[in-house]
């Protein structure tokens, strides 16, 4: 049941991150940070549909690790979401079109094996 719960959150958080980004850069970038204006942005963000589905992903990947947690050690829930950075970087290269460079993926890499060498306990 946890390993479920790891592929909730970490899936969950992944697609809710990317959708979000998807979101903003269509709404554009946000240079007027005074209230009456981000009162605007805040309805504007609110009728957009992937930012929508990005929150709605986020708030399944929140209520997944609340179950997580409450049934695993913090020691090993948070190291195992980590998987997340590894996904969230593919789906960064292939549905966000990002240049993903060697360091990143190195860094990646590294988080995923840190994630098997806690998840052998």
């Amino acid at each position: 049941m946890r390993w479920l719960l790891v592929a909730i959150v970490v899936f969950g958080n992944a697609f809710g991150d990317v959708l979000t980004t998807m979101g903003m850069k269509r709404h554009g970038e946000i240079e007027d940070l005074r209230p009456r204006h981000m009162v605007g942005v805040a309805f504007s963000v609110a009728r957009n549909g992937h930012v929508l589905a990005g929150v709605a992903s986020l708030a399944v990947s929140f209520f997944a690790l609340l179950a997580l947690l409450s049934i695993t050690n913090v020691s090993f829930a948070i190291p195992a979401t980590a998987l997340g950075y590894l996904l969230e970087t593919v789906l960064a290269k292939y549905l966000l079109k990002e240049t993903v460079r060697g360091r990143r993926w190195a860094g990646a890499i590294l988080v995923a094996v840190g994630v098997l060498l806690i998840s052998l306990y």
